[in-house]
């Protein structure tokens, strides 16, 4: 199921082995929320060197339904993906989407906003939805705190994550799915250990790093993760979820992380801001208007093969939704090539000074981004 090739410091290379083929590792998964990466077709998204999409299963729970989903053919073939497709469980997104809910130990409940109907999202029904989509890994639900919950509130929801994440263990039936623990505890040292010892013992497939990069500081991020990777088993893969600037991709790389999601390339492309080994920049700024250059000097994606910055100022200029998919396709080829160039410098025992001389050309400010 899971390969490891090389080992540099703390820093791996793998293979995922999956229904739908093998993604090499570290990999940056595109977001795929509603079974679409906003703006671009699957094989444009395949075409920049995307092999692994995550999609939302209490999304698609609420529309179209995971039933029907079922019904045509599975989530692979709904939205046209041959490649890997994760499903995340929708806690997440529920906590922080401003639905009317509450967290119980039985499941979270809900208003449904397309029936107006009470419901609830237990572990077992986070089961049944990601098996009718017919992904490839799902995750368990898991509670996630609100940044800046107090000790006592973490210390709750790491319980009742550990709960969810048996029940959810003891609800999946056999099949080619693969099956995700997530791990949760704040910044809190012994609550993340606790959490990650506790859902090694359930035997899951792989672990996702939940609870990150939603309001702490770097080195925050960065020690809550070490904490919960050391109490990881080196033969499972590593995925944290919802981090996907350059620095934190390669810090955490750098940390043992494999596997990576987050809507930041694509959403900061619809609002003009393009991602470069130099940095990112705004395409608004007047000094792009009359630039012949493409996007960033080297690159070879799509858009900077045909394109020149000055085309792509007007359309932001315009708004214009080509614009909006052009960048887009930038940002995804760029952070698809990075975690492709970590990949390599570990396979060559290299990543360490991969690392700090792609950070040495960085601007020391870094940004992070959520789930979309």
């Amino acid at each position: 199921m899971f390969e490891l090739e090389a080992i540099c410091g703390r820093a791996r290379a793998g293979k995922l082995k999956t229904p739908h083929g093998k993604v090499e590792t570290p990999c940056f998964m595109p977001v795929a929320t509603k079974a679409v990466v906003k703006t671009l077709t699957p094989e444009e998204v395949r075409e920049v060197g995307a092999r692994a999409l995550i999609s939302n299963a209490f999304h698609l729970h609420l529309r179209p339904g995971a039933k029907f989903i079922e019904q045509m053919g599975g989530i692979h073939q709904f939205m046209g993906w041959g490649g890997t497709i994760f499903t995340d469980s929708g806690g997440f997104q529920l906590i922080r989407s401003g639905f009317e809910l509450k967290v119980r130990d039985s499941g979270i409940r809900y208003k449904n906003a397309n029936t107006g109907a009470i419901e609830e999202l237990s572990p077992e029904k986070c089961v049944e939805i990601q098996a009718a989509l017919g992904s490839d890994v799902a995750m368990a639900l898991d509670d996630c705190p609100r940044f800046g919950t107090g000790r006592e509130g973490v210390l709750e929801s790491t319980r009742r994550t550990v709960a969810w994440a048996r029940r959810a263990a003891d609800a999946r039936k056999e099949s080619g799915q693969l099956f995700f623990g997530i791990v949760q505890g704040g910044l809190d040292e012994k609550l993340r250990k606790d959490c990650a010892d506790a859902l090694v013992s359930l035997d899951f497939d792989g672990y996702g790093i939940g609870g990150l990069s939603i309001g702490e500081s770097r080195d925050e991020m960065l020690k809550a993760l070490r904490w919960s990777a050391e109490c990881l088993p080196a033969a499972k893969p590593r995925y944290l979820m919802g981090v996907g600037s350059a620095a934190e991709l390669l810090n955490s790389i750098a940390e043992g992380v494999d596997i990576f999601d987050s809507a930041f390339p694509t959403r900061n492309a619809r609002h003009w801001t393009i991602m470069t080994s130099a940095g990112n920049y705004s395409l608004s700024r007047a000094e792009h208007a009359s630039v012949k250059e493409p996007l960033e000097e080297g690159c070879v994606c799509p858009t900077c093969r045909n394109y020149s910055r000055a085309y792509l100022h007007h359309l932001c200029k315009e708004n214009d939704m080509l614009g909006m998919r052009l960048a887009s396709l930038h940002n995804l080829f760029f952070v698809e090539w990075l975690v492709a160039e970590a990949r390599e410098a570990i396979l060559r025992k290299r990543f360490p000074e991969f690392r700090d001389h792609f950070l040495s050309g960085l601007p020391q400010k870094t940004e992070t981004g959520e789930e979309e």
